[in-house]
């Protein structure tokens, strides 16, 4: 058997500049602003960002990130990778979309009239 090896140099991805931050506050926001929860940012890029909690906590996929409290400006944000209380985020230019719930009084298997038959 004959096996061929072609050694190619490694091509190395270009990655964005970071700036190390020093875990400045910063705050997760879910639920369209009802929950919201301190984090740290420990360094930052034009594309996303490393943040940290306290505590571990289910941020789930998607979320908004404010700098300042109580501030309107936020970053809709993915989590790309977790790791314990560690969180990779990448900034999106839009609100991701939710999923759809249905109408309260939807057509549930409800009888009108309230008689179950």
């Amino acid at each position: 058997m004959v096996t061929m090896t072609i050694v190619e140099p490694r091509t190395r991805v270009q990655r964005e500049p970071r700036r190390q931050l020093q875990k400045r506050p910063a705050w997760i926001s879910v639920d369209d602003g009802m929950t919201k929860r301190q984090c740290f940012i420990l360094d930052v890029s034009p594309g996303g960002a490393r943040i940290a909690t306290d505590d571990a906590m289910d941020v789930g996929d998607n979320f908004e990130l404010a700098l300042v409290p109580d501030h309107p400006k936020r970053e809709f944000c993915e989590v790309v990778w977790r790791r314990a209380k560690t969180y990779g985020v990448k900034f999106l230019r839009m609100r991701p979309s939710l999923p759809l719930e249905p109408a309260a009084g939807g057509s549930e298997d409800k009888d009108p009239e309230g008689d179950l038959n």
